[in-house]
């Protein structure tokens, strides 16, 4: 039997209400600071409402509130997880230009200045292969094939040493 929306919804609300406890423990156990207790929490009623109509009645509502809940839980602390590290590579990058500001890197400073004279498309490919990334990665991120990241690599960085040489020149 298809539920109209309108049902869906008071089905959501009336569980939501019956068993926000099972709710807040997943939460509590999964989360420490207040901010992400409640960032977590948010995603797991996203989650049960999305789910919502892929219930088919085949467990308990608890059962299955709780493989939702978990589920959204572990993926959460996951990306979390990449979230934070993230921010930790951001707050040693910081301490890197501090140190750069410090000590000036001629060299460094001639590779960012010959980057920001190439067009923006070149300019972004070079400073994404410069982070590591794969071309895999950054053919997700400019919306091209891996094959195309190749090539338009290829020709950046063509130009690219080509106006290294000529700032090294006159340096």
């Amino acid at each position: 039997m298809q539920e109209t929306d309108q049902e869906l919804e008071e089905q959501y609300c009336r569980w939501v209400e019956d068993y926000q406890g099972l709710i807040f423990r997943v939460v509590h156990a999964s989360a420490t600071l207040p901010e992400d207790k409640n960032d977590l929490f948010q995603e797991i009623l996203l989650q049960l409402w999305r789910s919502m109509p892929s219930f088919e009645g085949r467990c308990k509502e608890t059962t299955w509130m709780y493989r939702v809940a978990l589920n959204t839980a572990r993926a959460w602390k996951r990306s979390e997880k990449r979230r934070r590290e993230r921010h930790e590579e951001i707050i040693s990058f910081s301490a890197l230009q501090e140190q750069a500001a410090n000590e000036p890197n001629p060299l460094l400073e001639t590779l960012y200045e010959a980057i920001r004279q190439m067009p923006a498309a070149e300019a972004s490919l070079l400073l994404l292969h410069l982070d590591g990334l794969s071309y895999q990665d950054i053919a997700e991120v400019i919306g091209v094939s891996e094959g195309c990241v190749g090539v338009r690599l290829s020709r950046a960085r063509k130009q690219l040493i080509a106006k290294m040489k000529g700032e090294l020149n006159g340096i």
